[in-house]
């Protein structure tokens, strides 16, 4: 195992990891600016776009948060580089633990465990890398196709539009926790912790300061780990 950290330490590996990162740094910046394009041609105020961009900064806080406790057992197994450029770039921290993990279990030894040695380790790279694909592909070929249907979708009453993506992500974050729930152990602590968390939050953020409101999402995460870690 130490031969393999070795290796996935190396600074050739760091290198890569950096010009994918920087890629990704400046693919942020020339979508901010589109956005703030957008903005000014809707009518918006510099001082609310960056109030908007603030409170989504301050919200992404307990993601955050829980990618970089991932990404350090990820780094104890596959090594640095590799760890911080993947949860850079795709930031989905348990579907990069499950690739490297079925990698490993592809190639016929646990993950970090006995036999991990460089052939297993590169596996766990291949099908993180590979497992990323299929989104960059599908985004490229239909993205640009899904606002029509979303407006069709609305009958061209705009009203309908949040009500539709806030339906969309309820069933879609619903359906990610309801394997958790099922569970009935840690994972299914951190749900509902997170969730009474999440409501006894944004009463105190009514009563006292809306300022409050942009952290409540990440202080509701932390304390469903907590939760998790204690009990499961």
């Amino acid at each position: 195992m130490e031969e393999v950290l070795q290796v996935a330490n190396e600074w050739g590996i760091w290198v890569a990891g950096i010009v994918v990162v920087i890629i990704c740094v400046i693919q942020a910046y020339l979508y901010l600016k589109q956005c703030f394009k957008a903005g000014r041609e809707l009518g918006l105020e510099d001082s609310q776009m960056k109030q908007g961009f603030w409170v989504g900064a301050k919200t992404a806080i307990g993601p955050a948060f829980a990618v970089f406790i991932i990404m350090v057992g990820l780094m104890s197994v596959i090594g640095g580089p590799m760890a911080w450029m993947r949860l850079a770039v795709i930031g989905a921290a348990p579907t990069e633990l499950t690739a490297a993990q079925l990698g490993a279990e592809g190639y016929g030894v646990e993950f970090g465990g006995e036999g991990y040695d460089l052939q297993a380790m590169a596996t766990s790279w291949w099908t993180m890398i590979i497992n990323g694909v299929g989104w960059l592909v599908l985004v490229g070929l239909i993205g640009h196709k899904l606002e029509p249907v979303r407006e069709k979708m609305s009958g061209g009453d705009p009203s309908w539009l949040p009500v539709l993506s806030g339906a969309g992500m309820l069933g879609v974050f619903g359906y990610l926790i309801g394997g958790d729930v099922l569970t009935l152990e840690g994972p299914m602590y951190a749900v509902i912790f997170g969730a009474i968390s999440m409501v006894i939050l944004l009463q105190v953020a009514e009563k006292t300061t809306e300022k409050f409101k942009p952290y409540c999402l990440g202080i509701a995460m932390v304390t469903g780990m907590i939760f998790a870690i204690i009990l499961g």
